[in-house]
């Protein structure tokens, strides 16, 4: 166990990072100038080689979707662990509580076993915690099973000194605006604000503060709410409903980013924009 007099990060913003997780960290939601995905963790990389002489930072995201906690652990863990980055992101356990039947408690003692295992070759884990559900319908009533594994999640990273990434807490996600139309996976706005909250978790200073509130919107009507929730039904509930039925997954045949260039993914972005 480490030193409990140790602090939780450096004092120093670290020169090279290592993203691992499913789609939220590989950045679903989030469309990317290359036709891929950028997300919270490439906007988080570039927000930390900026505090690096070009060319001196180093970045890899091993992120795939729809990957359960083991399959982070079997495939994205020991490649992390052989990077020996300054910074480990790790985010997973998500799907696993989504699915009927699994419970947060078995799932929060695997995800502290990976966390010993990344310390010892990583100089700091910073772990994320779940977002709160109640305003995703397909997702409201695991409200409860979310918050056990969130405080699960907290305890190991108070046992082993890991920064922790606040989604829960995150109030500026709450909005419909934070959301792609799948109302599963983070806007590009929304991965934006994620990205920000993560470099205040390091101590650094950012420029818009991520949880800012949001303009406020026209009032929908019920039949316009009602529309909406039958077309996303439609769209995207029932694929991913089959998809579980049939044992598939959607990050079957989508490999990792691996490393990527922050410094011309940042140009990209403001050619972008």
């Amino acid at each position: 166990m480490a030193d409990d007099s140790a602090p939780l990060i450096s004092t120093a913003v670290p020169s090279s990072y290592a993203a691992i997780g499913d789609s939220f960290s590989e950045g679903v939601g989030d469309p990317g100038p290359d036709g891929g995905f950028v997300g919270w963790a490439d906007r988080f990389a570039v927000l930390l080689s900026d505090r690096h002489p070009e060319h001196t930072f180093e970045y890899t995201n091993l992120a795939v979707r729809g990957k359960l906690l083991d399959q982070i652990v079997a495939d994205q863990v020991p490649r992390a662990k052989e990077l020996a980055p300054e910074l480990v992101s790790f985010c997973a356990g998500g799907n696993d509580i989504i699915r009927p039947g699994t419970d947060p408690d078995d799932v929060a003692e695997r995800f502290e076993r990976a966390v010993i295992d990344l310390k010892e070759s990583v100089g700091t884990v910073m772990v994320t915690t779940g977002f709160d559900t109640r305003g995703v319908p397909v997702l409201r009533h695991l409200r409860g099973k979310i918050a056990t594994y969130n405080a699960h999640v907290r305890a190991v990273a108070d046992r082993y000194r890991c920064p922790v990434l606040d989604l829960w807490s995150l109030r500026s996600v709450q909005d419909r605006r934070a959301w792609d139309g799948d109302r599963l996976h983070l806007s590009p706005e929304g991965h934006t604000r994620v990205a920000l909250r993560a470099a205040q978790v390091l101590g650094l200073d950012v420029p818009v503060d991520p949880d800012q509130p949001w303009p406020p919107l026209p009032p929908r009507g019920t039949l316009e709410e009602r529309r909406d929730d039958i077309q996303w039904a439609r769209e995207y509930l029932v694929p991913w409903i089959g998809r579980r039925l049939r044992g598939e997954s959607s990050g079957d045949h989508v490999s990792a980013k691996g490393v990527v260039d922050p410094y011309i993914l940042k140009s990209q972005l403001e050619s972008a924009s």
